[in-house]
């Protein structure tokens, strides 16, 4: 059962303004990453599905966080059917994100009161999902479908839209100033923000680092 309630998850990323992205395979390196995030004042992380066994690890990982990081919404990533979401959630998923919109993974959602941010490249992607009960939809890939000025271009007509950007979104002053000035209301970030050199050599300080500098620099440009 999740442990915050899916207002808290929204109200979370629209404080916060940053979403972490990250898959390992190996535990202890999740949780280091985790732990980094969370003293660089990220508070909400998702936890992509992207490798074999990655529920086991998330059931792992929700457990440890729980009690080593007590404010951290864990949330699930990279979810493309409804099984795998209820799968997620009866493991503790605190929210659901996808790279597309499926209509039955709503239905699991809504039903649970967990929040689901699907994957949208279209207006009339945008506007089903708002339909379904979407509070924050995801732009995705981001920096394919136009960046900032797409972003921009959408709330023009949608003004009350909530946008999370995911894909072509990196941890320095211009891309993110970029980003919030277009209008949108979280962003993404994964890879970018855990350098493959960086996660080699456990310099779990310069992720934290990075964490602060981006939460900063969203702070001013708001």
């Amino acid at each position: 059962m999740a442990k915050f309630s899916r207002i808290k998850v929204y109200q979370t990323m629209e404080d916060t303004g940053i979403i972490p992205l990250f898959y390992h395979s190996d535990f202890e390196i999740a949780k280091h990453v985790v732990d980094a995030c969370y003293k660089g004042g990220v508070r909400l992380f998702e936890f992509t599905n992207r490798g074999d066994f990655a529920h086991d690890l998330f059931a792992k990982l929700i457990r440890w966080a729980d009690k080593e990081c007590p404010e951290m919404i864990l949330g699930a990533g990279s979810i493309v059917d409804a099984p795998t979401a209820s799968l997620y959630i009866q493991m503790g998923a605190n929210f659901i994100v996808g790279p597309m919109l499926n209509p039955d993974i709503f239905k699991v959602c809504n039903r649970r009161q967990i929040a689901y941010s699907p994957g949208c490249a279209t207006t009339t992607e945008i506007g089903l999902a708002q339909e379904l009960g979407a509070e924050i939809v995801k732009i995705f890939p981001g920096g394919d479908v136009g960046g900032p000025a797409y972003v921009k271009n959408i709330k023009g007509p949608m003004p009350w839209t909530k946008i999370m950007a995911t894909g072509g979104v990196e941890p320095t002053k211009e891309s993110i100033t970029a980003w919030f000035k277009a209008g949108v209301t979280c962003v993404g970030i994964g890879s970018k923000l855990f350098p493959k050199e960086v996660i080699e050599n456990g310099n779990w300080e310069k992720i934290t680092q990075l964490c602060r500098e981006c939460i900063s620099i969203i702070q001013q440009t708001r």
